[in-house]
């Protein structure tokens, strides 16, 4: 892992590097459908304001994960989705996995009980990463997007804590 990097709580000064790093991983295809960055205020109305972080190395961001409630219905108030995205340059030096386990911690402080994702099958250090930290594969929806035109798959995982939800 890279030496000095820290984990800190996304704030909205951090956006326009967050929105950089995601551009990159739309660029890259495996990443997510979405085909350009939201604006802050459509990102930050989808997302929980307690489970937003970047990795910092020596003050700049490389990485950020972040959870969005999967419903607004009351039931699934323990249920969210995450998104991991590190930038290019710091990929395989272990900021994606830092990043995922710290956001892991963070939602069972803040009371999730299951962590969903849903991975392109072409994106195996992100599947692996997951893996890694606890998430399972629970099936594969097939054609669930199009792509620039081409059917995808998504592989389905999920992470249930052992700490939120148990009774």
């Amino acid at each position: 892992m890279e030496t000095n990097l820290v984990i800190k709580k996304m704030l909205p000064e951090d956006w326009e590097h967050v929105k950089s790093i995601y551009l990159e991983g739309i660029a890259r295809g495996h990443a997510t459908f979405q085909q350009d960055a939201p604006s802050f205020e459509e990102w930050d109305c989808s997302h929980d304001t307690e489970g937003r972080l970047v990795a910092r190395l020596n003050e700049v961001v490389v990485g950020w994960a972040a959870l969005s409630p999967v419903s607004s219905r009351c039931v699934y108030a323990g249920v969210a989705e995450v998104s991991v995205y590190v930038g290019e340059y710091h990929e395989g030096k272990g900021v994606g996995r830092f990043l995922l386990e710290s956001l892991i911690e963070r939602s069972e402080q803040n009371g999730f009980w299951t962590l969903q994702s849903g991975i392109f099958p072409e994106n195996k250090a992100s599947l692996a990463i997951h893996k890694k930290c606890g998430f399972k594969e629970v099936g594969r929806l097939e054609r669930i997007g199009k792509m620039n035109g081409v059917w995808r798959d998504t592989i389905l995982l999920e992470r249930r804590s052992q700490v939120v939800g148990l009774m």
